[in-house]
């Protein structure tokens, strides 16, 4: 008992072909290879979103150019432009 024989494989295989005949039997195959695999990554996303995911901090402690820009008080403020009157013809 508990182990399957020789025998009993032969018989469900030849019951198998009997049924779904020998044309059928590639994509029958292909199609549960496919739905393995689909259990497969499905199993190991499941697997992934129980882990907690730890934020990595960024690697160098430079400061990224828009801190850099931001805080750097040395450069002038930039000075307003003259409004420019729309009865003027431009000049060009």
């Amino acid at each position: 008992m508990g182990g399957v024989s020789l025998w009993q494989i032969l018989i469900i295989v030849l019951i198998i072909l009997l049924l779904f005949g020998a044309s059928k039997l590639p994509n029958l195959a292909r199609s549960v290879g496919r739905s393995a695999r689909i259990f497969k990554s499905e199993v190991r996303q499941m697997k992934n979103d129980d882990q907690p995911q730890v934020e990595k901090a960024p690697e160098s402690s430079a400061p990224s150019e828009a801190d850099r820009i931001a805080n750097d008080f040395t450069t002038d403020p930039v000075e307003p432009v003259d409004r420019v009157d729309p009865t003027k013809k431009n000049d060009l």
